[in-house]
């Protein structure tokens, strides 16, 4: 087993870019060397910092596997003579795949006997594998933005300065990018900047170590973290818990050291969340708080040096930020001149969509559509609604905004706040962005869950009406996330709307303002949100028999969908009757599959006892069972349902279906379709399977 050490150097990378630029070159390769039968023990491990990818592997094979090829050759007819002697044929077969004639064999095919052979092919050493493998490598690592640089047509994330690649102390010869691959590295940029030597892992690691280079990112990010804390600690203070920045600065640096700085306390007057934002967006700094969580003129700046005079760089880093914070004053009070709602009319200056026209012209739509959501869940909320959905967007055409775009929904909720109005309108202004993302919370309030819906709704009808629908992983518009926003909120806050009338009550309002074909339109909306529902209750772990039994059947209330689910799954669980009652319902509905008459029974043209005995157990639960899916008591409607199996089985055990008379045949499918009917209320049971 040997070693492989592949560093590729380059010009800074952006810190947001190093994780998934990482990952995706330990999956490459992971995935080439398994492609090319080269077996790996513990597989492989990326690090890396703003500088450098790093991928190792400490046990990997020192040649691929051999393989055993099997040769046909020519037909027994043509590779041997009347006598049983062998032909030049098989002569030239057998030199062509080096072995003697003798070791040649015969293999009985469709087509008759045929010669062969099996021949074992060595596997080529690793270091000449690993010479083609990794240029392709490196150039497949995919990334957000690319450059190009030199004469070449290649490109990568930033230009390429060196690149060490050792495999058992053995450099691996290739060119990637102009550059062609040694056993030399490089330290910090400015701290350790000569060139050196390495000799294998070990001394790899050692020698980054005294170069002032942390190369493991998990490792930095600690370091990172002891350096703010212990930085904030100097002037009583706490630093802000934020991963997110953490890693962003960690992935910005290779050597961390932290120094504190201070501001003008005048600028504590600005809202928390600008004060936040300027530090984080803009200087990539960590605030600081008390020890009552209150803000402080403070913060923490991250270097990627050892200061020489702190009092410099700490002089240096509270001016940027002054810069900064008196920017950000000047914005509030620009902003604060002017009531908020003043800024609709603002929004008619703003495009929108070509297409869908302004933000103005959104706003009304979707503040429509909220209203009527509003009538159908939160009747006494409507005015609350009409109001949040008419601010929601008004912040977009603020100074602060348009200088910090993240703040868009809080700055407007702060200014609604200072404008006097209801809480729960100011608190719905923010609330609307919500869920922003797979993870994130949602809405804390009715109101801007509604507002949200709504928004995202007019949106997704407004692109498919235009003709923006997603294109495999194109999706510009976000319609991906905005349907699956809208799925996590009606099953977070449990709303119970049709999802047909919603789509097309915002198809009826867009198609007031432009042409389009409403219904087709609707019906691919409609498409579109179940298929994100499919796949997001698979990748939850719903078995996908039960997820087609239930939307095959319907699609319009979600949480009456997953409440479906969630019976049928307890049913199969612990009732003994589930295989009975799915193969009964196989059988109705293989039988009344394109009968087209109706589900009325006349009990006078019943010719056998299992006909009445079917009939009577119908009627007897036929009530109860719908109460019990009126009520949502799907598990229920289902036991009753189980006791069905019974004689459902004796009728079709005694009775033919078909019969040759018109009138009582259709009188028994006619009961038939009236079952079907009923157990189709729950979930196509044919789609289900009787395994446990």
């Amino acid at each position: 087993m040997g070693e492989l050490l592949l560093e590729i150097g380059t010009e800074e990378i952006p810190s947001d870019y190093l994780e998934d630029g990482l990952n995706e070159l330990r999956r490459l390769g992971e995935s080439y060397l398994r492609d090319n039968r080269i077996e790996m023990e513990g597989g492989l491990y990326t690090c890396g910092t703003l500088r450098r990818l790093v991928l190792v592997a400490k046990a990997i094979a020192d040649k691929q596997e051999d393989t055993v090829q099997e040769m046909i050759g020519p037909p027994k007819k043509a590779a041997f003579d009347e006598e049983g002697n062998p032909t030049k044929a098989a002569f030239g077969f057998a030199k062509k795949q080096g072995v003697p004639v003798g070791e040649l064999q015969l293999l009985e095919t469709p087509k008759g006997e045929y010669l062969y052979v099996k021949r074992k092919a060595p596997g080529r050493p690793t270091i000449e594998l690993l010479t083609e493998i990794l240029p392709e490598l490196i150039d497949n690592i995919p990334w957000p933005k690319s450059m190009r640089w030199g004469s070449g047509g290649f490109s990568f994330v930033r230009p390429i300065h060196w690149v060490l690649a050792l495999f058992n102390n053995e450099v691996i010869p290739f060119e990637v990018g102009g550059v062609r691959s040694g056993k030399k590295s490089r330290g910090h940029r400015f701290m350790a900047p000569q060139i050196m030597e390495i000799d294998d892992l070990r001394d790899y690691l050692r020698k980054m170590n005294k170069s002032y280079v942390i190369i493991d990112q998990r490792q930095r990010e600690g370091e990172v973290e002891k350096a703010v804390i212990a930085a904030a600690k100097t002037v009583a203070g706490t630093r802000m818990r934020d991963p997110e920045l953490l890693s962003t600065v960690a992935n910005g640096v290779e050597y961390p050291s932290a120094i504190c700085g201070s501001f003008d306390k005048v600028f504590l007057n600005l809202p928390d969340p600008v004060l936040i934002t300027a530090m984080k967006e803009h200087q990539r700094y960590f605030p600081i708080r008390d020890q009552e969580g209150r803000l402080m003129p403070n913060f923490v700046a991250v270097n990627n040096t050892i200061a020489r005079d702190e009092s410099i760089v700490r002089k240096g880093h509270e001016r940027v930020l002054r810069a900064r914070l008196a920017d950000a004053d000047f914005f509030f009070k620009e902003d604060r001149k002017r009531p908020l709602e003043d800024r609709l009319e603002d929004l008619k200056t703003v495009i929108y969509q070509a297409e869908l026209g302004t933000s103005f012209a959104k706003v009304q739509r979707f503040t429509e559509l909220a209203e009527y959501l509003a009538e159908h869940i939160a009747p006494k909320k409507i005015n609350d609604v009409r109001l949040a959905a008419r601010l929601c967007k008004c912040d977009l055409v603020t100074e602060m905004v348009t200088e910090f775009p993240s703040l868009q929904g809080t700055m407007g909720k702060i200014y609604a706040t200072l404008d006097g109005h209801p809480e729960d309108v100011c608190l719905a202004i923010a609330d609307h962005y919500l869920p922003s993302h797979a993870e994130s919370e949602l809405p804390g309030s009715l109101t801007g869950s509604i507002v949200g819906m709504a928004d995202r709704m007019d949106t997704i009808v407004g692109c498919f009406a235009v003709g923006l629908e997603p294109t495999g992983t194109a999706d510009p518009y976000a319609l991906r996330r905005h349907a699956l926003g809208i799925i996590r909120v009606i099953r977070g806050k449990k709303i119970g709307i049709s999802l047909k009338d919603f789509v097309s009550k915002s198809g009826s309002i867009l198609n007031e303002a432009i042409s389009f074909n409403r219904d087709k339109v609707v019906d691919r909306v409609l498409n579109f949100v179940k298929d994100r529902f499919k796949n997001l209750l698979l990748s939850e772990g719903v078995p996908q028999d039960f997820v087609e039994a239930v939307l095959t059947i319907d699609f319009n209330f979600l949480n009456q969908v997953e409440e479906r689910i969630i019976a049928l799954r307890r049913f199969r669980e612990i009732s003994k009757d589930f295989e009975r009652l799915t193969i009964s319902f196989r059988r109705i509905m293989n039988i009344v599959r394109g009968f087209e008459g109706t589900d009325k029974v006349n009990p006078d043209l019943f010719e056998h006892g299992s006909e009445d005995n079917l009939w009577k157990a119908f009627q007897s639960v036929k009530d109860n069972v719908q109460r019990e899916i009126n009520t949502g008591a799907y598990f229920d409607a289902l036991n009753l349902m189980a006791g069905l199996s019974g004689v459902v089985d004796e009728f079709f055990s005694e009775v033919m279906v078909m019969a040759e008379d018109v009138r009582i045949r259709e009188n028994r499918l006619g009961m038939l379709k009236g079952l079907n009917q009923l157990f189709l209320q729950i979930a196509d049971f044919s789609q289900l399977s009787v395994a446990r």
